[in-house]
């Protein structure tokens, strides 16, 4: 098979789909690679590395798309790339198609088969793909959350942990995930009081012998959420529903009555976001403010330590790419029912029951659409 990696375009996007090491073990397993030239030189990967691990280099995205069987990407296709797709031609990538309505109609148009990172599952119910970036990106919330608590962010002007004789930052995470679990890993670090709320009691109490009492746990209702959220200094949005549009756990009524100048970090904004205030931004321009609450709610936050990230995603991408190089797509999933929820487009048919329900389309089920 020949596989294709293209630059990504996706504002301040420095990640890339294949390491130069990713590169030469498909190339051990018998196939080829082409790569946009300079597509990792944001990371220091740079075409001389990837030509010594063995990918021919290729001056354009045009090229890498008329001439590869798989795409292997990091972001979701942009239009100018979704116009570029061919029938039949795999697409390996994040896609995040529930908040997404113009996206999933062009990837239906283009015939392609699209396999998401972020449905694929594993046989512990968790999601091997997004969980790496989930790593990243709940330990960055806290970053971002304390920097955005800066005065001249907008933020109240409040350091996470305090000082001696000064009150900590309350911190409160919605969701208690790979997310929400290295958010609060950071936050307590950094000596802040942290809550985090589930609804799952098993895990809030896997939570709690993990922390210990430097952890509050709360079972997560309607007014819990409001309780702690308007007392809160930092908000994390960190929930998830696999595939589908993120619920709105926070109401606009609530962000109105929050601290003037406490901070909203949105993780779940690749899914729609979990507060209604809540709109994608990106790092050139990751906040605004709504009601004197400040929102952070960047969609691809791993793209700012692209580095970590690249090498993070490529351990976890990696055995699924040769299965799909190895089998061909429909023997892959086929043999692997945690490889084939990850279909979320075939032939254009949606394959994917959580997206048609978010965007009020029609689906069949994978297993139909790999038999056809």
């Amino acid at each position: 098979m020949l596989l294709g990696v293209p630059k990504e375009i996706k504002v301040h996007e420095y990640r890339v789909g294949m390491t130069p090491g990713s590169v030469r073990e498909v190339i051990a397993h018998g196939h080829k690679v082409i790569v946009q030239e300079g597509a990792g030189a944001g990371i220091g990967l740079t075409d001389h590395m990837y030509r010594t691990a063995g990918a021919e280099i290729v001056p354009d995205a045009k090229t890498v798309f008329a001439r590869a069987d798989m795409i292997v990407k990091v972001k979701e296709p942009q239009p100018s790339e979704t116009a570029m797709l061919r029938e039949g031609q795999v697409l390996f990538t994040y896609l995040h198609l529930a908040p997404d309505p113009e996206q999933t109609h062009a990837l239906i148009k283009s015939k392609c088969v699209a396999i998401a990172y972020e449905t694929v599952t594993d046989a512990r119910g968790g999601l091997p793909l997004l969980a790496p970036m989930s790593e990243v990106a709940g330990r960055m919330s806290i970053q971002a959350g304390a920097h955005c608590l800066e005065m001249y962010q907008g933020g109240r002007g409040m350091l996470l942990g305090g000082v001696p004789g000064v009150a900590a930052a309350k911190v409160v995470i919605i969701g208690g995930g790979v997310v929400g679990a290295n958010a609060a890993r950071m936050a307590m670090g950094l000596e802040a009081h942290v809550t985090v709320l589930d609804k799952s009691l098993p895990r809030l109490a896997e939570l709690d012998q993990q922390f210990g009492a430097k952890l509050n746990t709360i079972f997560s209702t309607l007014d819990a959420i409001e309780e702690h959220v308007l007392g809160a200094d930092l908000v994390i949005g960190a929930v998830l529903v696999p595939g589908a549009s993120a619920p709105k756990l926070l109401t606009a009524n609530m962000v109105r009555h929050m601290k003037p100048g406490s901070v909203i970090v949105d993780v779940a904004i690749d899914q729609g976001g979990c507060s209604e205030t809540s709109k994608a931004t990106t790092h050139a321009h990751p906040t605004y403010v709504v009601d004197n609450v400040v929102h952070y709610c960047v969609a691809n936050m791993p793209g700012a330590v692209a580095r970590t990230s690249t090498f993070a995603l490529n351990n976890a991408t990696l055995p699924f790419t040769l299965q799909l190089a190895d089998k061909g797509y429909k023997r892959a999933c086929r043999e692997n029912p945690h490889l084939k929820a990850g279909l979320n487009v075939h032939h254009g048919r949606l394959t994917y029951a959580a997206v048609a329900e978010a965007l009020n389309l029609t689906s069949i089920s994978a297993d139909d659409a790999l038999a056809g």
